[in-house]
């Protein structure tokens, strides 16, 4: 069976702390300790495409289409602005995902904050245009979406907490560099014809 990708807006992680001994020594306290190539910090979740597009036809009672929700979604992703790198300072892993995920809480620039809160805004937009009506309800609602949180916590995940308790541990401060924003999984977007209508 073959998994879908799920899509997010993120930055990735170009580094942590002065070399790969400082991310290293996280494992003292992170189990299965992720790639560093891998590290990213997620701006915006959408979830499977698909998903969120049967989630808007749900809601719609089918007046926006899972075809029109999911070309629309497309054209607005690939529409979206870039933010560019920038570095940010962690000085604490907190634990996220009801306990099963540990992360660096980061400390960004407002800026990136602002940004983040317009791809938020950019998304009721999109809602608004896909005919969904009470959106925030929408978002709080949808699986593909999946909001658990009203505030966002910028954070990367770094692994496996130790223990259970859901503590955050103080660490020494890490300069962490941060590339220029992407959709995450975008080569698997679907294609549309410029000329096809919506």
């Amino acid at each position: 069976m073959q998994v879908l990708p799920r899509i997010t807006v993120e930055v990735p992680v170009l580094s942590i702390g002065r070399g790969p001994s400082d991310y290293e020594h996280l494992g003292r306290y992170v189990d299965a300790l992720r790639r560093p190539q891998a590290l990213h910090m997620t701006l915006l979740h959408i979830g499977i495409l698909e998903d969120f597009s049967h989630d808007v036809a749900d809601w719609t009672k089918g007046v926006t289409g899972t075809e029109a929700a999911t070309r629309k979604t497309v054209a607005w992703l690939q529409a979206l602005p870039v933010l560019g790198s920038f570095s940010g300072w962690a000085a604490r892993l907190i634990v996220l995902g009801g306990g099963n995920v540990s992360g660096l809480e980061v400390e960004v620039p407002a800026y990136v904050h602002d940004f983040q809160v317009s791809l938020v805004k950019a998304l009721h937009e999109l809602l608004e245009e896909l005919l969904v009506d009470n959106v925030d309800d929408f978002i709080l609602s949808s699986r593909a979406l999946g909001y658990r949180y009203p505030r966002w916590t910028p954070h990367v995940a770094v692994g496996r907490p130790k223990t259970r308790g859901g503590e955050s541990w103080e660490i020494e401060p890490l300069a962490v560099e941060f590339g220029e924003s992407r959709i995450r999984n975008r080569r698997f977007l679907p294609l549309f014809d410029a000329g096809q209508g919506t």
